[in-house]
């Protein structure tokens, strides 16, 4: 099921524009802070939207509406690093008995948390020379779920085909993430090619000006970005008011 709105804007104005929200009390241009861990509840369980920060805040998810645009998306999710986005990905659409195939040279905090973490959690991996796609195809199992891919590569630049990459994975039953973090989807589109996840470490090209570490994840299914929503919530990676303040000055 996807959730993708047709934007009229070029990329400049996108960036700046696209998708921003207005802070309703003050009207404030520059959206405020909303530094606070709890909400007043009108009742029980009656909220406006927010009832505690590690699920949701006014200030992430004006950074979570901002990236949206870029993505071509409603929304999505932000996440305290990078690598809190990916591990929460992994958590969220994996279990014990899982393969997962990474490219050889993605980002070595990817490889980190396979190697020294995932793996005792008894989830499989291979790496996986992502730039040939009949490589990929021989790699594969029957318990392979999802294809993990950073295009192009960090540090070596390395590009794999993520439409073919996609159409592979999906004929075999599997999802195809990719880390989007070099291009942007300025220029790559992810889940245009093809892809079901498309991943950013916010704490590069979005931030801009190397004041945050955070992440970010998009995808065309609504089911899905609920799932990471609430795997998010229940691990605390979501990116905090202060930090996704000063992104959205990015």
């Amino acid at each position: 099921m996807s959730d993708r709105p047709k934007s009229p804007l070029q990329p400049s104005t996108a960036v700046i524009h696209g998708n921003r929200v207005w802070e309703k009390q003050s009207n404030s241009i520059i959206f405020p802070i909303h530094q606070t861990a709890t909400y007043v509840h009108e009742t029980v369980g009656v909220t406006k939207g927010f009832g505690y920060s590690r699920g949701g805040n006014p200030t992430v998810q004006a950074l979570e509406q901002a990236i949206a645009s870029l993505e071509e998306r409603k929304t999505l999710s932000v996440f305290r690093s990078g690598m809190a986005a990916i591990t929460t990905l992994c958590m969220a659409l994996l279990k014990a008995g899982d393969h997962v195939l990474l490219s050889e040279v993605i980002y070595g905090g990817t490889v980190r948390l396979f190697r020294q973490v995932l793996g005792n959690f008894g989830i499989a991996y291979d790496f996986v020379d992502t730039s040939d796609v009949s490589a990929v195809a021989k790699a594969f199992r029957q318990d392979t779920r999802l294809v993990f891919i950073e295009t192009p590569a960090n540090p070596t630049l390395k590009l794999s085909d993520v439409a073919g990459l996609a159409a592979l994975a999906h004929e075999r039953g599997a999802l195809l993430a990719v880390d989007n973090t070099f291009l942007t989807p300025l220029l790559q589109d992810c889940l245009k090619l093809g892809a079901d996840i498309s991943m950013l470490s916010t704490t590069k090209y979005i931030d801009g000006h190397n004041a945050t570490i955070g992440g970010s994840l998009a995808t065309h299914d609504t089911e899905q970005l609920e799932r990471l929503r609430l795997v998010r919530k229940t691990m605390g990676t979501i990116a905090t008011p202060f930090d996704s303040w000063l992104t959205l000055q990015g």
